[in-house]
């Protein structure tokens, strides 16, 4: 099993989601301890390779792994999400 981290920016993001989405979000992570058997997870191209993201609805989450742990980097609407 991996061990499922949050950046204090993720973090803040997540505490700004609805609800309802906020929950969706945290069973994306309690999916991501089963890293790397989790369906869904797509790699991310160009200037973000080396990343993955996670998607629920009009939501993403974007992550990377190092090792054992998965790091959650960023978590928002699919509208803004890959902009700066």
């Amino acid at each position: 099993m991996a061990e499922v981290q949050m950046t204090p920016e993720a973090s803040a993001q997540a505490l700004a989601l609805p609800t309802v989405i906020r929950a969706r979000v945290g069973r994306l992570r309690e999916r991501l301890t089963n890293w790397p058997e989790v369906s869904g997870a797509k790699p991310l191209s160009g200037n973000l390779a080396g990343h993955w993201r996670l998607r629920t609805g009009d939501y993403r989450v974007q992550f990377r792994v190092e090792g054992e742990t998965v790091v959650i980097e960023k978590i928002g609407h699919r509208d803004r999400f890959y902009e700066g």
